[in-house]
């Protein structure tokens, strides 16, 4: 017996969507709802930690004390949800606009374009015909404070500045770019420092609102490549730890309760055996049906014009291993949102969300680069789609 279907997403409660439109109503600018109650302040900074899971911190405190203090505290910590699927592109979307993945579009790490009949990437080979502010065409969150008068920043890797994902759902402002963790950090402290003329500055009125956006990406990359809670990986939680604590130290010092500090992240991640990467590129089985593949492992679309019978297949092979379901049945549980006109046509006719230890690949398309990676994420299960918000 098929397996009963995840729980849709908290969207409308506390979930990833609400983080940074809750900073910015929480520094008083008008347009935005602050659902998350975060403090008022002046100055609102949103840490973003990719791949660092509700699970995976409660599992590694003892390797981040200052994360970990925080997050022992019910009044500073709680846990969020993410959306579907529990991948970088569709969570720092939601995050970016405040909106479900199917209001903004960005539904999946490799998407079907119905405009362009193929498989194209939401996160770093955009499509050079894929034009990111038409492909998300709602205004994002930096946007629309910086119009509103606030002073916007995104602290990030260089290399970030203009990428696809930056024009679809994280343009405006300023951007700082740095390569190292303790150097991004050290660059928006300097950049606040200077947007209030330096420490000492006093100024009549009510300052100017600042909103910073600060992006970690080492967890991720290095759980893709050596595996979450890797000697790696713990090495990179360690200097997050270390740069978050210095950073939050520094801005109390300089400007006590105007700063507002919070931490949160896209997604979680778990780690698959290489005996439980399954390419599927010579199965003609389940490849019976489909005209084509997109996703991700842990997380795979299929377009179809035979949804029933291509889900039944996967049903019968893949059993209580993977939640199967057509595109209708997933949008009728909830689990994109509300679903703008056009985004609709970007969802896999069926979709497998895998429940147990698996990752599927189909290196026909992707190459077999991808067979190497050791963290996934992407499905619906708590490991994946549950993460820390933390009060710093």
């Amino acid at each position: 017996m098929a397996e009963p279907l995840p729980s849709a997403p908290d969207y409308d409660g506390a979930h990833l969507r609400h983080v940074l439109t809750s900073a910015a109503s929480s520094l008083g600018i008008s347009g935005f709802s602050n659902r998350l109650n975060l403090p008022e302040a002046s100055i609102a900074v949103v840490i973003l930690a990719d791949g660092l899971g509700e699970q995976l911190l409660a599992r590694y405190t003892g390797h981040a004390r200052f994360l970990g203090s925080a997050w022992r505290d019910m009044d500073r910590a709680r846990v969020l949800d993410t959306g579907t699927p529990t991948t970088t592109s569709a969570s720092l979307a939601s995050l970016g606009t405040g909106l479900s993945p199917g209001q903004h579009g960005l539904v999946g790490y490799d998407v079907y374009s119905p405009q362009l009949q193929r498989v194209v990437n939401m996160l770093g080979k955009w499509d050079e015909e894929v034009i990111p502010e038409q492909w998300q065409p709602h205004p994002t969150v930096l946007e629309t404070a910086e119009a509103a008068g606030a002073r916007v920043l995104t602290a990030s890797r260089g290399k970030f500045r203009t990428s696809g994902l930056t024009r679809a759902v994280l343009r405006g402002g300023e951007h700082r770019g740095a390569n190292r963790i303790e150097h991004r950090f050290a660059s928006a402290a300097e950049w606040i420092d200077e947007a209030r003329g330096g420490s000492t500055a006093t100024r009549s009125g009510a300052p100017q609102p600042l909103l910073v956006y600060l992006y970690v990406d080492e967890l991720d990359k290095t759980g893709h490549s050596q595996g979450a809670g890797s000697a790696d990986w713990l090495k990179m939680l360690e200097s997050l730890d270390s740069a978050a604590a210095d950073f939050v130290t520094r801005l109390r010092t300089r400007f006590g309760s105007q700063v507002s500090v919070v931490l949160t992240a896209d997604h979680g991640m778990v780690n698959i055996a290489e005996e439980k990467r399954i390419d599927i590129s010579e199965d003609v089985e389940l490849l019976q049906g489909v005209s084509y593949t997109a996703g991700e492992p842990r997380f795979v679309q299929l377009m179809s014009d035979q949804p029933e019978a291509v889900a039944q297949r996967w049903r019968d092979r893949w059993g209580d291993d993977a939640w199967v379901m057509t595109k209708a049945q997933a949008i009728d549980t909830g689990l994109f949102g509300p679903i703008d006109g056009d985004v609709s046509g970007r969802i896999g006719d069926v979709l497998v969300a895998l429940r147990g230890d698996h990752a599927i690949f189909h290196t026909e398309r992707t190459g077999t680069d991808p067979l190497k990676m050791i963290g996934h994420h992407g499905s619906l299960t708590r490991a994946e789609r549950e993460v820390p918000l933390l009060q710093l």
